[in-house]
């Protein structure tokens, strides 16, 4: 079990996929400061960009988690229980508006986690022991 904060009810919903806006031209600017503050701060090979966007609605009990199969090199994604799932390393965090922020949250609390990540023994597959 993980101690996740959902408060997928709160934030501002995201566009879906098909019109999410990706990066372009317009966005040069954007994209050089955000590369000069992640290498400010020796997070370059840390820390990146990803489109934010929604294919389906998650309750606000509810998180996405990651699985990866190296040796079928695949990647899956599927919606769990907050407060029962396995999965305890975020992968993924969305930005909070100031106004958003709950009182007393510290740093860790202008970013949301949007997708957790498990440890290759939680694999669809695979057991728990080494294989």
């Amino acid at each position: 079990m993980t101690d996740i904060k959902v408060g997928t009810s709160l934030r501002n919903p995201l566009p879906r996929f098909e019109e999410a806006e990706g990066l372009g031209p317009q966005d040069a600017e954007f994209v050089a400061d955000l590369v000069a503050v992640l290498a400010k701060h020796g997070n370059l090979n840390r820390f990146g960009l990803c489109l934010l966007h929604d294919h389906f609605p998650l309750g606000a009990d509810e998180v996405l988690v990651e699985t990866n199969d190296p040796q079928a090199r695949t990647l899956h994604a599927q919606v769990e229980k907050a407060d029962r799932t396995r999965h305890a390393k975020a992968s993924q965090w969305r930005f909070v508006p100031h106004a958003e922020r709950k009182p007393g949250a510290g740093p860790a609390g202008s970013c949301e986690e949007i997708m957790l990540c498990t440890t290759l023994d939680l694999c669809p597959g695979r057991g728990t022991e080494d294989d």
